[in-house]
């Protein structure tokens, strides 16, 4: 998966930006750089959630499913922000990034209640 994303808001924290290239990164499947286009020098690195992450299963609802254009969430793809933290690589399952797989329109989402922690450690 690569190509343009728009996102419908600014993801948290990258306030005005809304248009990014997805671009694979080399011989590590399913991780990706997400990279404003207007800002090249900001750039996010994300994680194909259902192959890093089979358990984690968020929802999206029908609200969040409408505003990127899709009508149900097997027309979606769901990213997870990753970092490198001192104990290791850790991803973000409190937002998740739901792209519509056709047109890249895309919603970063803040997701209700406490199932899903703020940095999970990768590979525990």
């Amino acid at each position: 998966m690569s190509g343009a994303v728009t996102f419908i808001a600014p993801p948290p924290g990258l306030s005005p930006l809304v248009d990014f290239e997805l671009e694979s990164i080399a011989e590590a499947e399913g991780l990706y750089s997400l990279r404003s286009l207007a800002a090249p020098e900001i750039r996010l690195f994300v994680i194909d959630a259902p192959l890093y992450l089979p358990d984690y299963t968020p929802e999206a609802t029908a609200q969040q499913l409408e505003s990127i254009g899709a009508t149900e969430a097997s027309e979606i793809r769901v990213l997870v922000v990753t970092t490198i933290t001192d104990s290791g690589p850790s991803a973000n399952l409190m937002a998740p990034i739901f792209i519509n797989a056709t047109s890249g329109e895309a919603a970063q989402v803040i997701l209700d209640g406490d199932d899903w922690p703020l940095r999970a450690l990768l590979g525990v």
